[in-house]
């Protein structure tokens, strides 16, 4: 019998075990692959406060998961198949085994949809991303390619400019999705090429990517487009949508588009269940703001339990 379970071991659920142990409280992380989540395929992260010269997400990982550790916090690798979260204690059955607890935080995250073209997992972290934020620095002075058509695309093709020598946003319709707000921005934007009509064909390269190919759906034409500076290879950001991970909450929430919505103090709409993270409905997905609503989801639920005992 634990106190808090915490399902998912990226860097929310790393933070929310941290914590939990040194709060004293019997904590669990249950996490089916290498803890860090997403942060493990971002090549540098660069805007974590306190680590300026840059860590591998895989490093900052192990950084978090050492800390956790040291507070006490366990972590189980294993696959959760199915929760009881109405029952007290709460359930949550893995295909290793049962365990209960008086609380469980869900940070299971979200994965970005691929495209599945040649080239997209080969060139993961050497020119492709899916996070302008965390990696558009990256190509100052490249030309990069934006993949999508609505809000998070076109807002990040803007953002994009800030380093890119060129931003092709690459869209299969002859309209953009976005908001009308975000579509002037990138019509008013000397450095953005829209390429309507079109989608990304094929990712080549020897190291990084070097080159794509965009075929018109119309016309069926393919064009080649490399890097217009020698020295630079090309980016490619794909936002076509994510993916969140819940399936194993079948019957357990109501979810807003496989999402779980929270309030600002992480809770679910069942007393003593939370989520945090990229899994949550609203909110950035960015490592630093998963860590700090991993730490509110814990300290919420310390004081859930400090009321069950009283």
């Amino acid at each position: 019998m634990y106190d808090l379970i915490i399902i998912g071991g990226g860097p929310a659920g790393l933070s929310a075990g941290l914590y939990g142990a040194r709060a004293r409280m019997k904590t669990l992380i249950i996490e089916k692959e290498m803890a860090g989540g997403q942060m493990n395929k971002t090549l540098d992260v660069e805007n974590y406060p306190g680590i300026p010269d840059g860590h591998t997400g895989m490093q900052l990982a192990m950084r978090m998961e050492d800390q956790a550790k040291s507070f006490g916090a366990e972590i189980k690798h294993e696959t959760v198949e199915s929760v009881d979260l109405k029952s007290q204690p709460k359930k949550v059955k893995t295909d290793q085994g049962e365990y209960q607890a008086a609380c469980v935080i869900i940070t299971t995250g979200a994965n970005p949809r691929k495209l599945n073209v040649p080239g997209e997992e080969e060139f993961a972290s050497r020119g492709v991303s899916y996070c302008a934020t965390c990696d558009g620095a990256f190509y100052e002075g490249a030309d990069v390619f934006v993949i999508g058509g609505g809000d998070a695309a076109v807002e990040e093709a803007n953002f994009l400019t800030k380093f890119a020598h060129k931003v092709y946003l690459v869209h299969r319709r002859d309209q953009l999705r976005a908001a009308k707000s975000l579509q002037e921005k990138i019509f008013n934007n000397d450095k953005v090429e829209v390429l309507w009509d079109s989608v990304l064909k094929e990712i080549k390269g020897e190291g990084t990517a070097q080159e794509v190919l965009i075929e018109n759906v119309k016309t069926k034409e393919v064009k080649s487009f490399r890097s217009s500076t020698d020295s630079k290879g090309v980016g490619v950001f794909i936002y076509v949508g994510y993916t969140p991970l819940t399936d194993f909450l079948a019957g357990q929430l109501d979810l807003a588009n496989g999402y779980i919505p929270t309030d600002d103090k992480m809770q679910t709409q069942i007393p003593g269940v939370y989520a945090a993270g990229d899994i949550r409905y609203e909110g950035f997905k960015q490592v630093v703001t998963a860590v700090g609503e991993g730490a509110t989801a814990a300290m919420v639920a310390e004081k859930y339990i400090d009321n069950l005992e009283s």
